[in-house]
């Protein structure tokens, strides 16, 4: 799909519908905090408002107020504050892993994030890294211009990009920090989840799913 090098990078982007299910970790952001209620991401998607006593995907409101909230995530309980995060896991390993469906055309879809911004990435193997277009890098407040200039090769010619480093990112319970990114002007319109990402995992396809577990 996607060959990234440090002169001509090809792009070819398709488009679809993507489904990502964790079945075996659930994670849990904490983006605004009331009196009984608390705004979370879960599994990287957009914030949802939960009351005390309410569940979703895993994740169940027990207290909350402007300080903190306490939550059950796969049955561990947990109190976070503005901005922290946490990661339900499997009891049986300890590692983090994310389980992914393919769509029609066989492409897979991971909801996740870049240093804390919710993300919905596309799997892209052939990738050397993780690719986002310069909307979505000032929506997150990148400095991208401030990273490599590179050249990016598209069907309607070659456009700007720029090497950076993202600080975490993160695919379900998994999250990984210092991955080398690309910053591509125009012409992407999915964020790609290319190897420099991927290369930290163990990946093993099953028919229409795809199951990540974190090496290091």
């Amino acid at each position: 799909m996607m060959a990234l090098n440090r002169k001509s990078i090809p792009l070819i982007l398709s488009a679809g519908a993507f489904i990502c299910t964790s079945a075996w970790a659930t994670s849990v952001s904490v983006v605004g905090l009331f009196k009984d209620k608390a705004i979370v991401s879960i599994d990287g998607g957009k914030p949802r408002t939960l009351s005390v006593g309410q569940a979703l995907g895993g994740v169940k409101l027990l207290a909350a107020d402007s300080d903190s909230a306490r939550f059950d995530v796969d049955g561990k309980r947990r109190t976070l504050s503005m901005g922290q995060s946490f990661a339900g896991g499997s009891a049986t390993d300890a590692r983090q892993r994310v389980s992914l469906t393919a769509d029609a055309r066989g492409h897979f879809a991971a909801a996740g994030s870049i240093n804390g911004y919710p993300m919905s990435f596309m799997v892209d193997t052939g990738a050397t890294a993780i690719a986002i277009n310069a909307s979505e890098a000032r929506r997150i407040g990148l400095d991208y211009r401030a990273g490599e200039a590179v050249g990016v090769g598209t069907a309607a010619g070659m456009v700007p990009a720029w090497r950076v480093k993202f600080n975490s990112v993160r695919v379900g319970g998994i999250v990984v920090n210092q991955v080398d990114g690309l910053v591509v002007e125009s012409g992407l319109n999915v964020p790609l989840l290319g190897m420099s990402f991927l290369n930290r995992m163990e990946m093993q396809r099953d028919g229409q799913t795809m199951t990540l577990t974190q090496r290091y």
